[in-house]
């Protein structure tokens, strides 16, 4: 056997980072496949292989017996004790049976199967570098379309970004770099599969923490993210430490960091909120850039009916009830929004303290 193939062995061990003895074992399973396939043997053969005399040897176990009835299973006595005068009947003996011609079919079966364990080495350790990725922010280059996808070069591996995760307000051309969210990553006989998306709440999430030192610090902490991909997200922040503005670190000096991924996202709005454990203010919050007269909880249903100033009605509700709708994902609060004359008139509000004294010094005017 030549040494080059031991040399080859040693450069995708050193390159590729492929176990040799990987290597070594899928070459001695070929060595055996095309000896049994080749020369009709029995099943009781190995291959010894010498990778310091670049040698390798083909043997098979036989028993050794007084009459041999079966040569590729049984050796003679008296043959056996030309190798070694101390065996003995019924002893097992390991004999080289490695033929002539055997190199030049044994290297041809072996480059072949050498060749699909690397290939599957590859495959597991490109599946190992990006399985940990799940859940994560990358950058890739467009490689090609079609109805389904649009595929995304991301390195070693060429990732998928399906029809259902495509931004509807962005238009995807070949080699136009972009930010994807990893989905999935999943291993199947073809190699491994990378999915990836531009819709995913995750992705505006990753996108605060690379854009927002205090968030990637964990300063910050983002607590909850709806979004409506493309047109419009929410994304409600808290800090433990109460001197730490956590929306004012978001939003950054004159906008610039919320800015940057409003960019990123082609314009989609994004409201940044307060979190807060109580009910009322955190819903009030996320309503913004509405106003709130008054939130009644109810904690049973995990329900709250919000009343707005009546020019704040259609404000509070959004187009087509988005913000409504993004401000009860974010909190995870049903949220009913009525206005302050329909809540009057159902008996939700009453006239405040502060509405009794303007009436009072209206009073005292007239006199």
């Amino acid at each position: 056997m030549s040494s080059e193939l031991f040399d080859a062995m040693d450069y995708l061990e050193k390159e590729k980072g492929i176990d040799k003895n990987l290597l070594l074992e899928a070459l001695e399973a070929a060595l055996i496949s095309a000896y049994k396939k080749n020369f009709n043997s029995a099943t009781n053969v190995r291959v010894d292989i010498n990778e310091e005399e670049s040698t390798m040897r083909v043997l098979a176990r036989k028993e050794i017996v007084e009459e041999v009835m079966d040569p590729q299973q049984e050796i003679s006595l008296e043959e056996a004790n030309g190798i070694d005068p101390n065996y003995d009947v019924e002893d097992v003996i390991e004999v080289e049976v490695t033929p002539m011609d055997f190199g030049r079919i044994a290297a041809q079966a072996a480059k072949q199967v050498v060749t699909q364990r690397v290939r599957e080495a590859e495959r597991g350790i490109i599946y190992g570098e990006y399985v940990d990725r799940e859940e994560d922010i990358m950058t890739g280059i467009i490689q090609r379309k079609d109805p389904r996808f649009v595929y995304v070069n991301l390195g070693k591996i060429e990732a998928r970004l399906p029809e259902g995760e495509q931004m509807p307000s962005e238009t995807y051309e070949v080699h136009d770099r972009l930010k994807v969210f990893v989905t999935k990553v999943e291993n199947s006989n073809k190699g491994p599969h990378i999915y990836v998306s531009r819709t995913h709440p995750g992705l505006l999430k990753r996108l605060f923490e690379m854009e927002v030192p205090e968030i990637y610090d964990g300063t910050v902490e983002v607590m909850s993210v709806a979004r409506e991909a493309g047109d419009r997200s929410k994304i409600s922040v808290y800090a433990e430490d109460q001197e730490i503005d956590p929306v004012g670190s978001c939003v950054g000096q004159r906008g610039q960091r919320v800015q940057t991924i409003v960019n990123e996202l082609k314009g989609e709005k994004i409201d940044i909120v307060q979190w807060s454990e109580d009910p009322v203010e955190y819903v009030s919050n996320a309503l913004s850039p509405s106003k709130v007269v008054e939130v009644l909880v109810d904690e049973e249903d995990k329900a709250t009916t919000v009343i707005v100033p009546d020019y704040q009605l259609s404000l509070a509700i959004g187009k087509r009830g988005q913000n409504a709708r993004l401000a009860a994902k974010l909190t995870g609060w049903k949220i009913d929004i009525k206005s302050e004359s329909e809540a009057r008139e159902q008996g939700l509000l009453s006239e405040t303290p502060e509405d009794e004294s303007d009436d009072f010094d209206e009073d005292l005017l007239e006199d």
